[in-house]
């Protein structure tokens, strides 16, 4: 059997759902075809007639899939390194965007930035998940607030997929916040979201899902619904930003329209948490905005292992509560403050990640069949990828079998 490339003499962490654990293959071997995983298992499987143009020793490193990050907000124009210092000396988030500042500083800054700008400024943050394994990363829109802006965004973020070998999912985030102009008034504004900037950004190509911001600063359940329905009338897959700040039973809601995820979390209840296990859902943890915002109320993560609700972790990559470009510290942190287990993180960011995304069928794990996105490892054991700080043991980083 002929491959265009094989690893092998390698240890493999498949996260394969079949399988215990992390899936471990002590010996084993990956081979590709046409971008895609072939064969991934035992060496001594390997059918014995193969060869490959290309033939890789990987003297025993360790391979996982290709890290995927499931919830960035990659895309936008200026920082909010004020905002931290105000933080620091006291100001909570919502006095923060009360004051004007928050989300409505970011749309400010990101209305008066080109396509090009955009671009620019996201590749460095891009590059960073990359030179850490990441061969999947999902980008949301929500820093426009209007029409224009927000397709701007969603064209700069299907433009980091040309200009990197990386794959990207983008999320229309309309209802993240009320624009400056909207005079505070939330009903005509998501009336304007769901039958004005949602079909127009669906017939030019550029939503793989539509995301919303329950709470109490942001909107309420009633009206997130409504964004729900519009979404679901176009066909695209929700998710939300859900129980941050404050138990507004998004994730019940988010369960109840069939959302592929529900993402922070910190305040659901036992009744939400059951509800994302029976639709299938995926609890998003965003260790990250839970640092910088200081937080000490942690997501349920009891609640989700008694009920069987699947956890992912994502970087949340934002200017303003979470500007980290590491999902290797995502992982440290879920593990440290949210007390995610070694196995958990890791599925966290590989196949519980691609799930939340609605992409298991094609990444994720090392399946045959699956597109060809692995992480090769310097590591004695897996549990380093979640144990060490600032240091990044990446050997190689394989997209699409490249």
């Amino acid at each position: 059997m002929r491959f265009d490339r094989v690893w092998f003499n390698a240890r493999l962490a498949t996260l394969a759902p079949a399988e215990d654990g992390l899936g471990i293959v002590e010996r084993g071997a990956i081979a590709a075809r046409d971008g895609r995983i072939a064969f991934a298992g035992a060496m001594e499987d390997l059918p014995s007639s193969w060869d490959a143009a290309d033939r890789i020793d990987c003297a025993g490193r360790w391979i996982t899939p290709g890290l995927v990050d499931c919830h960035t907000h990659l895309i936008f124009g200026g920082d909010r390194a004020e905002e931290f210092e105000l933080r620091l000396k006291g100001a909570s988030y919502e006095e923060i965007a009360q004051a004007g500042g928050g989300i409505v500083s970011t749309v400010r800054a990101t209305r008066g930035a080109s396509e090009d700008d955009l671009v620019t400024g996201a590749l460095p943050r891009l590059d960073h998940l990359i030179a850490e394994g990441c061969t999947t990363v999902e980008v949301k829109s929500g820093y426009g607030l209007d029409l224009d802006t927000e397709a701007r965004m969603l064209r700069a973020a299907r433009r980091l997929a040309h200009e990197r070998p990386v794959s990207i999912t983008t999320t229309f985030l309309g209802a993240h916040a009320v624009p400056p102009e909207g005079s505070g008034d939330k009903d005509v504004y998501i009336t304007r979201v769901c039958e004005e900037m949602m079909p127009v950004l669906v017939r030019e190509g550029l939503v793989h899902a539509v995301d919303a911001f329950c709470e109490r600063i942001a909107f309420s359940p009633e009206q997130t619904a409504r964004v729900f329905a519009a979404a679901k009338a176009l066909g695209l897959n929700i998710k939300l930003h859900a129980d941050q700040l404050s138990n507004l039973h998004g994730a019940k809601l988010a369960a109840e329209y069939g959302a592929l995820s529900a993402d922070h979390l910190e305040h659901t209840d036992d009744e939400g948490a059951a509800a994302m296990a029976k639709s299938g859902a995926v609890a998003v943890l965003l260790p990250g905005a839970f640092y910088m915002l200081r937080e000490t109320q942690a997501p349920p993560v009891a609640a989700f292992r008694r009920y069987g609700t699947r956890m992912a972790l994502a970087t949340d990559c934002n200017p303003g509560t979470s500007p980290l470009t590491s999902l290797l510290l995502a992982m440290n942190m879920g593990a440290t403050l949210f007390r995610l287990t070694v196995e958990e993180c890791l599925a966290g960011v590989t196949r519980e990640a691609a799930r939340a995304l609605g992409r298991l069928p094609e990444i994720g794990t090392l399946e045959r069949g699956k597109s060809c996105d692995l992480a090769i490892w310097n590591i004695e054991r897996p549990a380093e990828l979640v144990y060490r700080l600032g240091f990044n043991p990446l050997h190689a980083r394989i997209w699409r079998g490249q």
